[in-house]
């Protein structure tokens, strides 16, 4: 398994700097990772450093709280788009899934999804640790209901991050024909194999390199 292909080569602390995005992309391209994931001022600057590769370029959208308006998810999406991301993370409203209005988070989504339309994939963002079990199975339905690509287990920035027993459950509800993500305090190989083992389909890391060099 070439484990490299379902990473996420990933830089979204608020303190990173121009010089460690670049030596973020010549990272992704020396070990052919599937993408960089960056915060949406970084794409433009990403996006040009790979242009000669098959490296793709992630952003962030309404990250990592998920609690901006709808319409500026929006305008994040095809701003971002603009400056050359082909893959969209966004965070799904946690709190109005919680007051249990299901057709405002598929609006949320289904709106991004329209305006990645044909230019970039859309992973959804549950921030699993802040979910009942219940919670996870009815935002997967959702997402794949709206539209998305992907499920993604957490933003790395809550109180947790994957668990193999999440990224299983969602599997089981998204099935075989969705993507699933698992990012989060995922360091070792082991780990990224364990995730992988229970169902994702893609890995988010910040640990990338030593994952795949153990």
């Amino acid at each position: 398994m070439n484990i490299a292909k379902l990473i996420d080569h990933t830089a979204l602390k608020p303190e990173t700097t121009k010089s460690q995005i670049i030596k973020l992309t010549e990272e992704a391209k020396q070990y052919n990772f599937a993408s960089v994931c960056v915060n949406p001022t970084w794409v433009k600057l990403a996006s040009e450093k790979l242009k000669d590769s098959e490296v793709k370029v992630c952003t962030v959208i309404g990250f990592p709280l998920g609690a901006s308006t709808t319409e500026t998810k929006v305008f994040e999406t095809k701003d971002a788009i603009k400056n050359g991301a082909q893959e969209i993370d966004m965070v799904i409203n946690i709190g109005e899934l919680k007051n249990k209005n299901d057709a405002y988070v598929e609006n949320d989504i289904n709106s991004v999804v329209k305006a990645a339309k044909g230019k970039a994939l859309v992973k959804v963002i549950l921030e699993t640790c802040l979910l009942t079990r219940e919670e996870k199975v009815r935002a997967c339905r959702i997402a794949k209901k709206a539209g998305a690509d992907f499920v993604k287990t957490s933003t790395g920035f809550s109180k947790g991050g994957a668990k193999a027993e999440d990224v299983r459950l969602m599997r089981d509800t998204v099935g075989k024909d969705m993507g699933v993500k698992a990012s989060g305090g995922i360091h070792t190989r082991q780990e990224a194999l364990e995730m992988i083992k229970a169902g994702a389909s893609r890995i988010g890391a910040s640990a990338g390199i030593a994952i795949v060099s153990e």
